[in-house]
């Protein structure tokens, strides 16, 4: 029965990702602050209503939507409404929009979280010093950056992480919290998108690593031997289909040459080495030169037989040129 016949859908590997790390929460208090603060920043956004604000986060991914909730009314008691929209368009996905309405709370919250300048009385894109001073705290702030908008490629194919912003700012930022922590972060633009990427597997893993989705790494570095062991596999193949093929044009070749001597002066013109060697390649044309030259009386190296392979080669070479050979000295 295929997936589509069974009504089960393979879930990507971002979504599995994303479904182990809306259930990690860091400890500490100022941990819950950097994650919600970097969920809202890349999800969410500021309603004025008069005097009083609201907020709104959307995802498609149900995990995130109830750890929104569970942060707001955990860190600030404020109760959330979640409604469900689906898409009508594309991949038809749920859409969890996570709203906390109006009360005068909200802002005090969203100074906290640092969306709100309580001086200028005017939203904030920076993110506050203190979210990014403690080492958990980058690795919470980290861990709502990719649950708002990353995603990761299936390790199967080519490996790629990435962070999305509409913001440059925030995008600089997030990349400079990744290289603080170790990773080679680069940003690039598409369209009006910041995006900040990995791409190499070990920097990937470790990004995986320090957001806490220890279960996806695991995965991940399965994917990651099997796939280095089988491009292994191939290369040995690869060289030694090479290199059989090389010994078969080789011992073709000098077969060709020899049978060619053989029929313009006889294998009984050449010195008496190398009409052995001649008529042990003709009478045994599939083995190497290694086990040729063992079968020799007495045996000869490898090294030897291919010398005399050469001076063979020379031979038929020079009797197609000239049409006949002197033959002096050694073989």
């Amino acid at each position: 029965m295929s997936v589509a016949e069974s009504g089960v859908v393979a879930m990507s590997f971002s979504v599995i990702t994303k479904d182990e790390l809306a259930r990690v929460t860091g400890p500490k208090k100022c941990c819950q602050l950097s994650e919600l603060a970097a969920l809202i920043k890349m999800d969410g956004s500021i309603h004025i209503a008069g005097r009083m604000m609201a907020v709104t986060v959307v995802t498609e991914n149900a995990g995130v939507a109830r750890k929104v909730l569970t942060l707001f009314k955990k860190l600030f008691g404020l109760r959330s409404e979640v409604m469900v929209q689906r898409k009508v368009r594309l991949k038809k996905n749920n859409v969890y929009l996570v709203r906390i309405p109006p009360r005068p709370e909200v802002k005090q919250a969203l100074v906290k979280l640092g969306m709100w300048d309580k001086e200028s009385n005017l939203p904030s894109t920076k993110i506050l010093p203190s979210m990014l001073t403690k080492i958990c705290c980058r690795r919470s702030y980290l861990r709502g950056v990719f649950l708002g908008g990353g995603s990761i490629s299936n390790p199967e194919g080519t490996y790629h992480l990435e962070l999305i912003s509409t913001d440059a700012e925030h995008a600089k930022e997030i990349s400079e919290i990744m290289q603080n922590m170790g990773l080679e972060a680069k940003i690039s633009t598409r369209k009006n998108w910041y995006v900040v990427y990995l791409k190499e597997s070990d920097q990937i893993g470790e990004c995986l690593s320090i957001m806490g989705a220890h279960t996806a790494l695991l995965d991940f570095e399965n994917v990651r031997i099997y796939k280095g062991m089988r491009n292994k596999v191939n290369r040995l193949v690869n060289c030694e289909t090479a290199n059989l093929n090389k010994t078969i044009n080789a011992a073709m070749r000098q077969q060709e040459n020899i049978r060619y001597i053989a029929a313009i002066i006889g294998l009984d013109k050449l010195p008496p080495v190398l009409k052995e060697t001649a008529e042990l390649r003709i009478a045994h044309p599939d083995i190497s030169l290694k086990e040729l030259g063992e079968m020799m009386n007495p045996p000869v190296g490898k090294s030897g037989i291919n010398h005399r392979m050469r001076k063979l080669d020379k031979i038929a070479n020079d009797l197609r040129k000239k049409g006949k050979v002197r033959f002096a000295g050694k073989p």
